[in-house]
């Protein structure tokens, strides 16, 4: 219970700390300056994820070599944006928030962020998606990101929502946090929510400099140096200082000493990686190793694999706002207007519209805190970049093992035994596309007691994205059965790999051996 109480006395601090701790520098900036920057952050973007689109998770543990060509042609954003919405999550994600704020102001209520987002009709994934089922089943925010509730806690999710909260910050990277520590809750925790808190800080420096390897430095300073995010992207900036002109080598320090994922059941011992930190590691190796050519930086991040589409987002979107919309090359802007009109699926918001709501909403932060709009004169109160708290996702558990569950005869029922500590059963219940209101009632036994009774939905966007998990058993062996109250000649429960936590490292064969011998 230690960590549970731990986690509740966090929930009561406020955004009082963060108001402290900032040292007001005022600085001005001219409106129409404003208006450049964040049109050219909202375009950046979306030119980013575009162009990484087509490598998406397809390099996992490898960088994209320099033979293989990364295409680029006029007419190819807006036949993506009309032809591909799906691959705009980053920013149809982005602009639910927007349009949250647009509708409820400045202060509004966490909830609504998170009932927006959960009930919304796009498919979501990993941490968004465990997110979405907490809350449709009456885990709340922050609950509903917490690694107990959420498997994916540490996944990219928020980081590569959170341009919004750094776009409308300007100059003030803890007014961003404030934001952040609200939204990035919902679905993230830990290492998860420092990836967008991160980002966001980049965004809002990007407004007041130009200079990359000091936004990346200063934004690093808002989030704790205890944490294995600001280790891994303090790592990335000494590997850049020691290797200058190689972007390679520093991607290989990363892969040998931060590419092991230990939360994501789809990344647990397996080459795919959708951490927040090795990835955000990516968007920073391509901001340095680009040094402010928006090209080299959408190539660097891109080829550094895995998430390839948001990572390049990122990247464009932090670049685009120091250079402003009118300097990101006219090469990268081909088709750039004629996509600029067009709606992002599930939002009734667009390029231009959002480039003027995202105006609109920095002009009333800036005002709201302590700065002043004085016709086409802005002054900011800038701050300080201060650390949030320090939060960890699976302290203390390591994945030891996979193993399978076992169905009993009459199929009603998963079993397995495993000696360790907690684990995590993947499986599907759900199709792409399904939408059936047809929900497998379960019930979670362990040593058999009944620990709880999920809801297993058949319709994809509101499933849940792993059968079952526990961690934080006492050390020893276990007998799991989760039993189907409802079997469907319909629809199936279709088991997947069950991994095994303990509360110490594998000790690799021997483990895998311990845990076969185990099963019913």
């Amino acid at each position: 219970m230690k960590r549970k109480i731990f986690f509740v006395g966090l929930l009561l601090c406020t955004s009082v700390g963060f108001l402290q701790a900032q040292s007001p520098k005022p600085i001005t900036i001219s409106k129409q300056t404003l208006q450049d920057k964040i049109k050219g952050g909202w375009a950046g973007q979306t030119i980013g994820v575009t162009f990484g689109g087509p490598y998406e998770f397809r390099y996992n543990g490898t960088f994209i070599g320099d033979y293989q060509p990364l295409s680029w042609h006029d007419g190819y954003l807006k036949n993506t944006m009309i032809n591909n919405p799906g691959l705009y999550d980053d920013l149809y994600m982005d602009l639910t928030f927007v349009e949250v704020f647009e509708k409820y102001g400045l202060n509004a209520p966490v909830d609504s962020f998170a009932n927006a987002y959960a009930h919304a009709d796009y498919m979501l994934w990993h941490a968004n998606q465990a997110g979405r089922y907490n809350i449709l089943h009456g885990i709340k925010p922050p609950l509903s990101g917490y690694w107990m509730n959420n498997p994916h806690a540490d996944c990219i999710d928020y980081q590569i929502e959170s341009d919004f909260a750094g776009l409308m910050s300007p100059g003030m990277p803890n007014t961003a946090s404030e934001i952040s520590d609200r939204i990035g809750h919902i679905m993230n925790y830990g290492d998860g929510w420092y990836g967008g808190i991160y980002i966001g800080a980049m965004y809002t420096l990007a407004f007041t400099s130009g200079d990359i390897p000091y936004i990346i430095t200063e934004a690093l300073k808002t989030i704790p140096r205890e944490s294995n995010f600001y280790k891994c992207i303090s790592d990335v900036i000494q590997w850049y200082k020691q290797y200058p002109d190689d972007w390679k080598q520093t991607w290989l320090e990363v892969q040998k000493k931060w590419a092991d994922d230990i939360g994501c059941p789809e990344g647990v011992f397996e080459p795919f990686n959708i951490d927040a930190t090795v990835n955000a590691a990516y968007v920073v190796i391509g901001l340095l190793y680009g040094k402010g050519d928006f090209t080299r930086t959408l190539e660097i991040t891109t080829r550094c694999g895995q998430d390839a589409d948001c990572n390049p987002s990122s990247a464009g979107g932090i670049l685009g706002t120091v250079l402003g919309y009118n300097n990101i090359p006219a090469y990268w802007k081909m088709g750039l207007k004629e996509a600029e009109d067009i709606n992002f699926k599930y939002t009734t918001m667009s390029l231009n519209k959002v480039y003027a709501t995202g105006v609109k909403h920095a002009l009333l932060n800036i005002q709201q805190n302590g700065g002043k709009v004085n016709g086409e004169v802005i002054t900011i109160k800038t701050q300080q970049p201060v650390a949030v708290r320090f939060e960890k996702s699976f302290e203390g558990i390591y994945p030891v093992a996979t193993i399978a569950a076992n169905w009993n005869e009459d199929k009603t029922a998963l079993r397995f035994a495993f000696e360790g500590t907690g684990f995590v059963m993947r499986g599907e219940t759900a199709a792409e596309g399904s939408s059936s209101p047809f929900v497998f009632r379960t019930e979670l036994y362990i040593d058999g007691k009944l620990v709880e009774s999920p809801e297993l939905p058949v319709s994809y966007t509101t499933r849940r994205y792993e059968l079952c998990w526990k961690y934080d058993l006492p050390r020893g062996k276990h007998n799991v059965q989760l039993k189907i109250l409802n079997s469907s000649g319909e629809y199936k429960v279709t088991p997947g790999t069950v991994i095994i936590y303990d509360n110490k490292p594998s000790d690799g064969i021997k483990a895998n051996e311990n845990a076969a011998r185990q099963q019913p």
